[in-house]
């Protein structure tokens, strides 16, 4: 089977579902090989790998690759792409995995695909434009397929392989030294789960009126266990932080259960959590269109109903 090249996305020693998400995608369409950059690999890592189907994991734990800013993964994924001549790359899309794949088109002088949210024959890709409006099919025309795709696209399912271990030593230039880490800043996690691989989301519009209000939104996202998110129209009116921001031009989220409290349902917000199991929308208006996507619908003063929803949910726990 065609070897697929998988760019490894993780934090604190630990493995990102994305990357999970990726592996199993990469399964539909030939032998997935994990691409492991920096320091932090361990033998819980290689087995995590394995059991979603990481057929061979060539690592790369070199200090460098984490002291300097995005073009040595680039160069790391060139190197790959020249010895072991892939059939394509998958990598997340992320602010930092789409520069990672724009860099390594220009190296290797081939196509590039981003957002992505799935993958067919010949890397034959299924984007959603203009809002999610749009859907379309692309495919790479030159060189080896490299292919950026959306967190939440894909759930990860385990397929155990061999995750044989390849040592991979890399020589950076000094273009991708220009940039360095000088210090970095551990943001305090807090109890609730991360936005884009929670399993149920609460988020907020501008219906619920003020960042004091906000308040609500939280109490019943802990109520569940979810994660909190906001529209555009919360955040950019500075009544929850843009980091939490679910849309088109935030983040995308895909969990088993959606709540969207005071969000009248724009297309730019739908693009971000269209693809969620179960949706349940509350609106004051019975024409927002979020109705349209909603699998459960209510009308009524968010206000009134949220609290009364975290009362019954804290009841039952």
């Amino acid at each position: 089977m065609a070897e697929i090249l998988v760019l490894v996305e993780h934090v604190d020693g630990a493995v990102k579902k994305v990357t999970l998400e990726l592996l199993t995608l990469a399964r539909t369409l030939g032998s997935p090989s994990a691409v492991w950059a920096g320091p932090g690999y361990s033998p819980d890592i290689q087995a995590k790998l394995a059991e979603y189907g990481a057929d061979k994991i060539y690592v790369a734990d070199a200090a460098d690759l984490a002291d300097h800013v995005v073009a040595p993964k680039a160069e790391l994924l060139a190197q790959l792409v020249s010895t072991a001549t892939p059939a394509g790359v998958l990598v997340a899309a992320t602010a930092e995995g789409k520069e990672v794949a724009g860099r390594l088109a220009v190296k290797t002088d081939s196509g590039i695909i981003t957002d992505a949210v799935g993958l067919g024959e010949g890397f034959t890709a299924e984007q959603s434009i203009f809002g999610g409006g749009v859907n379309v099919t692309s495919r790479v025309t030159k060189g080896t397929p490299i292919i950026a795709v959306r967190p939440n696209a894909t759930t990860p399912e385990p397929s155990p392989a061999a995750g044989t271990e390849q040592r991979v030593e890399v020589t950076l230039s000094d273009t991708a030294r220009l940039a360095h880490v000088v210090d970095r800043v551990k943001q305090e996690k807090g109890a609730r789960p991360e936005l884009t691989e929670a399993a149920i989301v609460v988020s907020g519009g501008r219906g619920v009126g003020s960042a004091e209000n906000f308040s609500i939104i939280e109490k019943l996202a802990d109520s569940l266990g979810a994660a909190v998110g906001a529209s555009r129209a919360a955040t950019d009116a500075g009544w929850y932080p843009h980091q939490f921001q679910v849309g088109q031009t935030g983040k995308t989220v895909a969990p088993q259960l959606y709540i969207a409290a005071g969000i009248s349902g724009a297309i730019q917000h739908r693009a971000g959590m269209q693809t969620a199991k179960t949706i349940i929308a509350i609106n004051k208006d019975p024409e927002a269109p979020i109705f349209e996507l909603a699998d459960f619908g209510v009308v009524g003063d968010l206000h009134q109903i949220v609290p009364q929803l975290t009362e019954e949910v804290e009841k039952r726990r």
